[in-house]
C-alpha cells in the first residue's frame, strides 16, 4: 500500500477531507515551532542540581561514574580502569577531542582508532549531551565517531563534560538541531546504563544487546 493510500485512509477514519492550503500552512508552522511537550518537574532544577541529578540516575542505571577535573586526565584515568580489568586493547573514536590527548599514559595498551569489531572489549567515545531527567547519554554518529564503537565492545568508556548536561530531552534535542544546522545525523543514540534485559525467564542479563558496562568519565571543567 502506497503511502497516499494510507493517508487517504486515515483520512476517511477521521471523516476529512483533503487538507486546504490554510490548514498545511498551520499544520507546517506547528511543525516548525517544535513546543516543548509536559517538562517533568525533577528536571526544573538549577545548574548544579542538574549535574547531581545526571550522576543520581546514571549510577541508578548501573553505569560507573569517574570524576575528573580535567581532560587531560582522561587517558591516565582509561589507563587505571584498563588494568584493573586487565584490557590489553582500545578501539577509539577517531574526533578531534580524543586525538589531542596525550596517550602516553596507556603504556602497553594498544589504542586503535577504527570501526567496532565483534570481540573488541573496550571502546572510547565522546558524548554529545548527558540528560539530567534519566542519566543518560546522547550521542550521534558520523564519520569520526561510528555506532559501532557503542554497541560491539563488551565495555563502553565515554568523556562528557559538565557544560554539556542538559535537564531534560526537548534540550537535548534543540542542542542537536543548533549544532547539526537542523541536518540531523543518520544516527542519535540514547543509552541509560549498560545494556540488560529481563526477557529470558525474567533474569536480569548485562550486555543482552550491547556493552557490558557503561563507564561515564565526567570532565568538571
Amino acid at each position: 500500500m502506497s503511502r497516499a493510500e494510507i493517508m487517504n485512509n486515515i483520512r476517511r477514519g477521521l471523516g476529512r477531507g483533503e487538507a486546504s492550503p490554510e490548514q498545511r500552512a498551520a499544520a507546517l508552522a506547528r511543525i516548525d515551532a517544535r513546543a516543548d511537550n509536559l517538562i517533568p518537574q525533577r528536571a526544573q532544577l538549577p545548574r548544579p542540581e542538574q549535574v547531581a541529578l545526571f550522576k543520581t540516575m546514571a549510577l541508578e542505571a548501573a553505569a560507573e561514574l569517574i570524576e575528573l577535573d580535567r581532560i587531560e586526565q582522561a587517558p591516565a584515568a582509561i589507563a587505571d580502569w584498563l588494568a584493573a580489568q586487565q584490557i590489553t586493547e582500545l578501539v577509539c573514536a577517531s574526533d578531534a577531542a580524543l586525538q589531542a590527548l596525550d596517550w602516553s599514559a596507556l603504556g602497553s595498551v594498544n589504542r586503535i582508532e577504527r570501526v567496532a569489531q565483534a570481540g573488541d572489549m573496550a571502546s572510547l567515545t565522546g558524548s554529545f549531551a548527558g540528560i539530567a531527567e534519566t542519566g543518560t547519554l546522547m550521542l550521534y554518529s558520523g564519520a569520526s565517531s561510528p555506532t559501532t564503537l557503542n554497541f560491539l565492545p563488551d565495555n563502553h568508556l565515554v568523556i562528557l563534560h559538565e557544560s554539556r548536561i542538559v535537564g531534560v530531552y526537548e534540550e537535548a534535542w534543540k542542542r542537536l538541531r543548533s549544532a547539526t544546522a537542523g541536518q540531523m545525523p543518520r544516527t542519535v543514540n540514547l543509552i541509560t546504563g549498560p545494556s540488560r534485559s529481563a526477557d529470558i525467564e525474567q533474569k536480569l542479563q548485562m550486555g543482552a544487546h550491547g556493552p557490558r558496562t557503561l563507564v561515564i568519565l565526567l570532565i568538571k571543567e
